[in-house]
C-alpha cells in the first residue's frame, strides 16, 4: 500500500528571492532620487530657443572694437586776416590748389583808407628824418669851416707875432702894440681848442643820432610794408598745395577777422581719428597698434597721438598706418578696426552672450552629458573681447554652456530641455 507524501512549499523561491532585490533596488533609486532632488528648483525650458558654446583652451586677445573717420595726415585751416567784403571767389569747394594760388579777394574801404593815411605819415616822417640828417651834416659842415679859418688865421698871427717879436725887441713898435698882437693869437689857439673839442662832440652826437636815426627809419619802413602787407592780406591764397575744402563763403558775405575761410587737406596719406570710451584711458598709451581688413587685406595702424580731453564720456586718438595703407580708401570713410590691448595669451575661451547681464559673469548652465538638463554652476571670468570672456575657474574643456539670455528663467538651479 503506497502512502501519499505531502510536499513543503519553499519560503524562499530564486524568484521571490529575484523579486525582493529588484523591488529593494526601485525604493532606494526612488528614495534617492528624492532625496537628491529635495529642495532642487526645475523649469521646462525649449532646446531649439538657446544658445550654447563649447567651452574650448585656445589664443586669447584682448581687444576693443572702435569705430574711426579716415582724415588727411595733415590739414591747414585757413582764416581771415583782415575782415572784408567777398568781392571774388577765384576756385570752387574740392579743387586742387597749388601753394601761393589766389582762393578769394576781400575789399575793406575803412582798411584801405587806413593803410594810404598811414602810409602817407609814415612818408612823412621819414622824410623829417632825412631832412633832419641833412640839417646834421650842414652844421657838421659849418663848424669845420669855421675851424678851418681860425686854423688859417693863427698860422697869419702866429707869424706876425714872430716879427712883432723882433721889431719890439728892436724898439720899432710899442709894448702895446706887440701886447694887442699877442693876444689876438692867444685868443685864436683857445678859439681853436674849443672849436675842436664842438667837433670831437658834434661828430659823436652824429653817429648816436645816425644810428637813432637808421632805427627809426627802419621801423618805419617796415611799418609801412606791414601796412601795405595788410592791403595784400584781403587776398587770401593757398599757403600749401592740396584739395580744397570747407568753402562755403558767398559773393558779398561779410567775413570777420579769424574767420574760417576753408581748409587745405594734403591727400599723400591718411589718418584715422577714433573715439575711444574714457573706460580705458588708463590703458591707452603711444605706438599701441590696432588694425582692419579691407578687400581680404589686413592694414596696421599705430597710435599716434592721444587728445586727453573727455568729451561726452569718449576721448579721441589719431592712428597712423604701419606700412602701406589701402588704394581706396576715402576721406570721410567709415573704419570698423579692432586696438590690441595686450598680447596673445592661452586661455580657457566662453563665448560672449546675453547670460552675462543676469550673472555677471558668476554662474552659468552646464548641460549634462546628455544634454537633457542644465544645471547651475559657479565660474570666474577674467578678461574678455567682443568674442570672448576669458575663464579662471569652473569650466574644462568641452564643457557646453548655455551663453543665451537667462532672463526668463529666474533663479532656477536646472532646466528640463524639451
Amino acid at each position: 500500500m503506497t502512502m501519499d507524501r505531502k510536499i513543503e512549499s519553499k519560503t524562499w523561491t530564486w524568484q521571490r528571492i529575484t523579486l525582493g532585490v529588484v523591488a529593494i533596488g526601485a525604493v532606494f533609486f526612488l528614495l534617492t532620487a528624492i532625496y537628491r532632488d529635495a529642495g532642487v528648483s526645475r523649469l521646462n525650458v525649449e532646446m531649439e530657443r538657446l544658445l550654447v558654446d563649447t567651452v574650448n583652451s585656445g589664443v586669447f586677445k584682448e581687444y576693443i572694437t572702435l569705430f574711426g573717420v579716415v582724415e588727411p595726415i595733415k590739414t591747414v585751416y585757413l582764416d581771415a586776416v583782415e575782415s572784408g567784403k567777398v568781392e571774388e571767389v577765384f576756385v570752387e569747394n574740392g579743387a586742387f590748389v597749388e601753394k601761393d594760388q589766389q582762393i578769394m579777394r576781400l575789399s575793406n574801404l575803412e582798411l584801405q583808407l587806413n593803410v594810404l593815411n598811414q602810409e602817407a605819415q609814415i612818408v612823412n616822417q621819414i622824410n623829417d628824418i632825412r631832412q633832419t640828417s641833412i640839417l646834421m651834416e650842414q652844421q657838421s659842415l659849418n663848424l669845420k669851416e669855421e675851424a678851418l679859418d681860425v686854423t688859417y688865421r693863427i698860422d697869419l698871427l702866429g707869424k706876425r707875432t714872430d716879427r712883432s717879436a723882433k721889431l719890439y725887441k728892436d724898439s720899432v713898435i710899442s709894448e702895446v702894440e706887440f701886447q694887442e698882437t699877442q693876444d689876438e693869437y692867444e685868443h685864436l689857439l683857445r678859439r681853436n681848442k674849443l672849436l675842436q673839442a664842438t667837433i670831437e662832440k658834434d661828430s659823436l652826437f652824429q653817429v648816436m643820432q645816425t644810428n637813432q636815426m637808421a632805427t627809426t627809419l627802419d621801423l618805419m619802413q617796415r611799418n609801412l610794408e606791414f601796412a601795405r602787407n595788410s592791403l595784400g592780406n584781403l587776398t587770401v591764397r593757398a599757403p600749401i598745395s592740396g584739395q580744397l575744402s570747407s568753402l562755403d563763403t558767398e559773393l558779398g558775405e561779410l567775413i570777420s577777422r579769424g574767420d574760417r575761410i576753408a581748409q587745405i587737406d594734403i591727400l599723400e596719406n591718411y589718418k584715422i581719428r577714433a573715439r575711444i570710451d574714457e573706460f580705458y584711458i588708463s590703458r591707452i598709451f603711444p605706438q599701441q597698434e590696432g588694425n582692419f581688413t579691407m578687400n581680404n587685406q589686413e592694414y596696421t595702424l599705430r597710435i599716434h597721438r592721444i587728445y586727453p580731453e573727455v568729451v561726452n564720456g569718449s576721448f579721441d586718438v589719431d592712428m597712423v598706418f604701419v606700412g602701406k595703407s589701402p588704394d581706396n580708401i576715402k576721406r570721410g570713410q567709415t573704419i570698423s578696426l579692432k586696438l590690441s590691448l595686450s598680447d596673445d595669451t592661452q586661455a580657457r575661451l566662453l563665448a560672449k552672450g546675453g547670460f552675462y547681464q543676469s550673472t555677471g559673469g558668476k554662474w552659468v548652465y552646464v548641460l549634462s552629458s546628455d544634454g537633457k538638463t542644465a544645471r547651475k554652476r559657479s565660474i570666474v571670468v577674467g578678461r574678455q573681447n567682443p568674442n570672448y570672456y576669458e575663464v579662471l575657474e569652473g569650466l574644462d574643456d568641452d564643457d557646453i554652456v548655455i551663453v543665451s539670455s537667462y532672463e526668463n528663467y529666474g533663479d532656477k538651479d536646472e532646466l528640463v530641455l524639451k
